[in-house]
């Protein structure tokens, strides 16, 4: 598993998670342990970050829901998963880290223009 950064600036980067859902991870730069630890503002730059990808997953996929998720358990630095859910989705309606439902064969719109599309709402926000 080869980790794609589609996003990065000087505070924190976007990473693909490989999967057959859309499923991106949030990392600040720096290794902060816990959320709290987190300076205000780049706390507030991480929920603008997390908005901008949930607003585009949802109008780009059409998902039946978008899962949140932040465990740090495993890899114990603040990160936050954002995941596109479909009912047809092997896991669907359960966690992504659960037991897997069915086999799923998802049709899903290009990867590569949504991490384009969030790319370019990142970046103009940055502006």
């Amino acid at each position: 598993m080869q980790n794609i950064i589609i996003y990065e600036d000087f505070s924190l980067y976007v990473e693909k998670h490989d999967s057959e859902i859309p499923w991106l991870k949030i990392f600040t730069k720096e290794p902060y342990r816990e959320l709290g630890d987190v300076p205000v503002g780049l706390r507030q730059k991480l929920w603008e970050t997390y908005d901008i990808i949930e607003y585009e997953m949802t109008r780009y996929y059409n998902p039946k829901k978008i899962n949140m998720a932040s465990f740090s358990n495993i890899l114990p630095r603040v990160h936050i998963h954002v995941m596109a859910r479909f009912e047809e989705d092997s896991y669907f309606p359960h966690s992504m880290w659960g037991e897997k439902q069915r086999e799923s064969n998802l049709t899903l719109p290009n990867e590569a223009e949504f991490h384009k599309r969030v790319f370019n709402a990142l970046t103009l926000k940055q502006s």
